[in-house]
This record gives C-alpha cells, sequence and structure tokens, in this order.
C-alpha cells in the first residue's frame, strides 16, 4: 500500500508541476488586463483551472477514491489548495515528513471571493436560497406602479431593462417606480441594463401566393432589408429579408441558416447579387409562419460586425446614469470588452468601473474566448457571465449547450465570478400558468448559478413564488457541485411512527 501511495504521491507532484508551468504564459498575458485589487488570485485560479483541464484525472480520481481522499472532483474555486492539501495527505499516509497543507481560510478563500462579488452584483439574498432572481420588466411596467412593489415584496434581488424595446423616458419610468417600491419595501433591487446589440433579425417576408407557411424541402430567399420588393423572386420561393448586410456577404454554399431561435433549418444552395437562396432541411411538421423582428442565426459563418451599434453607444448615455450595470449581448472578443469599457469611461470618467458588467455568452466566438473576455472585464470591473441559453442553443447545437452550460459554470467558478442562468426559465409556467415538469428539474438545476433569470409573461408573479420555493429547497441540498448532506425526511428511520403523507 505504502508503495501505491507513493506512487499517487509522485503523479500530483508531477501534476502540481505541470499545471504551475503550463498556467505561466497565460497569467503573464492578463498581467496588463488586471487593475481590479483582489481580482489577481482569482485569475491565477482560473490559469490554474485551465491548465489542469487539459489533463485527463480520471484515473488519478478512481485511486484517490479508493483511499477515501478527494476524489478533486469539487476543486473549481481552490485548485492549488486542493492538489497541496491531497499532496499533503498522501505524504503522511506515506509515512514522509509532514507537508505544508493550506489553512482552513486559504481552502476556501475562492469561495468567499465569490460569495462577495455575487453580493455585490445582486446584493444581499433574500430567504433560504442561494441564487438571486433576476426578472426582465415588460413594458407595462413603465406605467404600472405595482409591478416593482411587488417584485420586492417577493425579495426579487435585480431587475433587467431590455434596451431593445421600449424608450429611455419609459425607462426612466420604470425606475422611478423601483425607487418608491425600493423605499416602501425597505429592499434594495439593482438595475441591469441589457444593450441590444448587431442582433441579425428577419425583416419583411413573403409567401408564395396561397402558402402560408414555409415547410422541409421548401426553397427561401434571403435578402438584404428594404430590397424584398426591389427583385426579381421565382414565384415558387418564400422569401424573407435579414437586417444586416454581413451574414449575405459572407455566408457560404452549405452554410446553415437557423431562422426564429432555431425553428427553420435552411442549408444554402446559391448565393445571387442579392443574397441567398437555401432549401429548408428541418422544421415542426406544419411548417413556420414567417415574420418580422425574428432571430436569424449563422452559425457556421465568420461574421466581422462591431459588437456596439450606434444605437447601443446612444442608450450607453442612459444607462451609465441610470443603472447598476449593463449587460453586454454578442460579446465575442476582449476587443469587444475594451470597446464597451472605452464607451463607459467616456459618459462616467472617474467611476465607470463601479458599473457591473454582465456578459452574455450566445456564440462560439464568445465561448472560445472566454477566459480571456473574463479577465478584460473582471480584472477592472465587477463582472458576471449570463449563460444566455437561447442564441447559444442555436449556434452550437442543442445537445452541445446541455454540456456546454456546465462548463460554463465551471469557468465562472474557477474565477469566482457569478453566472445567470437564463433563457426559458420555467417558461411555461410564466406564459401558460403551469410548469411542465422538464421545466422544474431544469430550474433545480439552476440553483447551482449566483443567478436565475426569469423572463416577463403573464404569471410571472406565480413563477416568482415557485421559483423561490424550488430554490430555497434545492440549498439545502446542493452548493454548486458539493452535495449537501442534510438529514432526509422522505423515509424515516425504522423505529418511527409511521406517516400517511408524504413529508414536506
Amino acid at each position: 500500500m505504502s508503495t501505491e501511495i507513493l506512487r499517487l504521491k509522485h503523479k500530483l507532484d508531477t501534476l502540481i508541476t505541470e499545471i504551475d508551468e503550463g498556467s505561466r504564459e497565460r497569467l503573464a498575458g492578463w498581467a496588463d488586463q488586471i487593475h481590479r485589487p483582489g481580482f489577481g488570485p482569482s485569475a491565477a485560479n482560473l490559469a490554474h483551472y485551465l491548465a489542469l483541464r487539459h489533463h485527463d484525472l480520471r484515473p488519478l480520481q478512481h485511486a484517490l477514491m479508493a483511499l477515501g481522499l478527494s476524489s478533486l472532483g469539487r476543486l473549481e474555486s481552490r485548485v492549488m489548495p486542493t492538489l497541496l492539501a491531497v499532496r499533503a495527505t498522501l505524504a503522511t499516509l506515506a509515512g514522509e515528513p509532514e507537508m505544508l497543507r493550506p489553512s482552513t481560510k486559504q481552502f476556501f478563500a475562492g469561495e468567499h471571493d465569490l460569495a462577495s462579488r455575487s453580493a455585490e452584483m445582486f446584493g444581499p439574498l433574500s430567504g433560504a436560497r442561494r441564487s438571486a432572481l433576476l426578472v426582465t420588466c415588460p413594458s407595462e411596467a413603465a406605467d404600472d406602479p405595482t409591478f416593482m412593489l411587488r417584485l420586492a415584496e417577493r425579495g426579487v434581488e435585480a431587475v433587467r431593462i431590455n434596451c431593445a424595446h421600449d424608450d429611455a423616458a419609459a425607462w426612466q419610468r420604470m425606475i422611478n417606480h423601483l425607487h418608491v417600491a425600493e423605499e416602501a419595501s425597505g429592499r434594495r433591487m439593482k438595475v441591469l441594463m441589457d444593450i441590444a446589440g448587431p442582433k441579425i433579425r428577419t425583416g419583411a417576408a413573403r409567401a408564395p401566393e396561397g402558402r402560408e407557411r414555409i415547410v422541409t424541402g421548401d426553397l427561401l430567399a434571403i435578402v438584404a432589408q428594404g430590397q424584398l420588393d426591389r427583385i426579381d423572386l421565382d414565384e415558387e420561393h418564400f422569401a424573407v429579408e435579414c437586417t444586416l448586410p454581413d451574414p449575405l456577404a459572407r455566408a457560404a454554399v452549405g452554410a446553415r441558416v437557423f431562422v426564429d431561435d432555431g425553428k427553420l433549418c435552411v442549408r444554402i444552395e446559391r448565393k445571387t447579387a442579392w443574397g441567398l437562396i437555401g432549401r429548408v432541411t428541418a422544421t415542426a411538421d406544419n411548417g413556420l409562419r414567417l415574420k418580422p423582428e425574428k432571430g436569424l442565426n449563422f452559425p457556421d459563418t465568420p461574421l466581422d460586425i462591431p459588437a456596439l451599434t450606434a444605437k447601443d453607444r446612444a442608450d450607453l448615455d442612459f444607462v451609465a446614469a441610470h443603472a447598476d450595470g449593463v449587460e453586454f449581448s454578442f460579446v465575442q472578443s476582449v476587443g469587444d470588452v475594451k470597446m464597451l469599457q472605452a464607451a463607459l469611461a467616456e459618459r462616467r470618467p472617474d467611476d465607470w468601473h463601479k458599473l457591473s458588467l454582465v456578459l452574455k455568452i450566445e456564440t462560439p466566438d464568445a465561448v472560445a474566448h472566454l477566459p480571456d473576455i473574463l479577465v478584460q472585464a473582471a480584472g477592472r470591473q465587477p463582472t458576471a457571465i449570463m449563460i444566455a441559453r437561447g442564441d447559444l442553443a442555436v449556434e452550437i447545437g442543442f445537445a452541445r449547450l446541455a454540456e456546454m452550460q456546465e462548463e460554463i459554470l465551471w469557468i465562472g467558478e474557477a474565477a469566482h465570478v457569478p453566472v445567470i442562468w437564463a433563457t426559458q426559465v420555467l417558461e411555461h409556467l410564466v406564459k401558460k400558468g403551469t410548469p411542465s415538469r422538464g421545466e422544474m428539474t431544469d430550474a433545480a438545476m439552476a440553483a447551482r448559478a449566483e443567478c436565475v433569470m426569469l423572463n416577463k409573461g403573464p404569471y410571472l408573479f406565480k413563477a416568482i413564488t415557485e421559483l423561490d420555493t424550488l430554490l430555497g429547497r434545492m440549498a439545502d441540498h446542493q452548493r454548486k457541485k458539493t452535495p449537501q448532506l442534510r438529514a432526509l425526511r422522505s423515509w424515516p428511520p425504522a423505529n418511527a411512527a409511521p406517516r400517511h403523507k408524504a413529508p414536506a
């Protein structure tokens, strides 16, 4: 046994050395991006985690578990402290001189930093749950003073105002109502404003005579905005405008285009002087009615679109003056983050870094560059990651999304940065008044994030109550990746009196 323990310790020694060496270049590249006090250790832990995850640790995990030691499966927030603690224990088991191990404070420092940054981003939590609630404001919130009060009374930590809708006057009325609700309830709520970004959407649409819905096998022409009535199309073609010209120029034959959050998949067969012609390869059995203002995704096409539009820059004038933070749509590179930070500095030169920044991860490029994007943002201002599951699912595929949302949670925890679980949370309940079984399970999984976002709908307040209860219950069972083994009440001891109903 002693020989096996020494062999494991040698493996761990080698792993620690490789992680240290493998993270140096990345940390050196990040050095100029880290200006915020206290974020340096978090960036180092992120670099260590990325270096660690280039190894296949499964054989090592299996061997450590057999000795009753940490399997390394929950070290995201404390990479080196975990490895050093396990190595010190192995040395003791092998009869070697005692090695230095991290103190309890050092071991849990990453957890403490993550909790502090979550409170900074969303404010103190309400009730028993460990995840904050972020609620999207509908347009009616501008003229209904009770909306914000009802949120405050239910312990909501933050509201989201979508700059793609309404205008500055309406946003101001929403915020005025929020301040009144705060004063009446004694509860502070953060204001996060979502700048729209260069969203690619459909414009005007046209269907062949006698047809309303496009189905698999049909041809679809995609044309530049404003050109639908100016070009000569075959009468049997469905057609729709695209609000941005760049995708039409860059898309290649064979590339896919998704319409309306993936409800329609089109494969490009031909390029023309005015746009694209593709064939529908997948849609619902009864097809899809083409409408304006629906999302278009070009997952196979590298795009060159500035992350900040003229509208975004105009909206930032209001955001910088009135919001606690900004949600950054379509962020894909470090350059995008620098562009936004420069725009914020123009508007608030003395304290722009006090504005929080939510990075909406919704494209493959955003995923690929996430560590660098994250350090550029969190190295200068309070930062959170939003898993924007709607666009991200269409861009990377629904099967890959299930895996990717886990990986983003791990990256956020490794960087000690909060994560927002967003898109379609309890959507059926919000819109129809009753939850589906699957979405309740999804919402329970969301308890591993520091914040959960609900979108607008007629049954929003019912959904808030249900989600608050669910997250509170899950807090007793799960903390990030770590199960919390509170006493189970579903199955009483053998000598206990029998129960006639399910336990609470």
